[in-house]
């Protein structure tokens, strides 16, 4: 299904689907891992541990953010397809990254297991039923698809990517080292 089938799309969560093309879910997925494994590590890998000003993330806190939120979301769309009906809450990015630890790992072990558990999530999904896909549930206040889920992880992907590319590989001075 693609992502013009989503049948309704939920505030907050629509600002990640609308940067996901509108192609099959498993195919959004499969590009946007893709595009992880064509990564330019060596330009990540000299700025992980920087951030392009103090109170932002390093750049490994962003990495790690997008692994986080790909379980968080994962675990939402096998609830909701399984037909877990159980309102399930939000999460404090902000909580998540500073007990992280990102920035005492390397980039590469922070992307080789977001390509593991993307993976994961591209089976999750082979693994439901068309049908399964329409199935909703409320998370963060807000009814969301399992489809759109699919979308959500796609579409927060290139977000983060947009602001990585543009506020850290494309800029030349002024970072601070944590």
């Amino acid at each position: 299904m693609r992502k013009s089938e989503i049948k309704e799309l939920p505030i907050f969560f629509d600002r990640y689907i609308a940067l996901a093309p509108d192609i099959p879910v498993l195919d959004a997925l499969e590009a946007s891992k893709q595009q992880l494994i064509d990564l330019p590590r060596s330009d990540y890998r000299l700025l992980a541990n920087h951030s392009y000003a103090i109170q932002k993330w390093t750049v490994n806190e962003v990495w790690q953010h997008i692994l986080d939120n790909e379980r968080i979301q994962s675990y939402r769309a096998l609830r909701f397809a399984r037909m877990d009906n159980t309102p399930l809450p939000g999460y404090d990015e902000q909580r998540l990254a500073a007990s992280s630890y990102a920035n005492d790992r390397s980039f590469d072990s922070i992307l080789d297991e977001l390509l593991l558990v993307r993976e994961s999530t591209i089976q999750l999904y082979k693994s439901f039923h068309p049908a399964s896909l329409h199935r909703s549930g409320m998370c963060f206040q807000k009814e969301i698809s399992v489809l759109a889920l699919g979308f959500v992880l796609v579409g927060h992907q290139l977000h983060h990517l947009h602001i990585l590319e543009e506020k850290y590989l494309k800029k030349t001075s002024g970072f601070v080292r944590i």
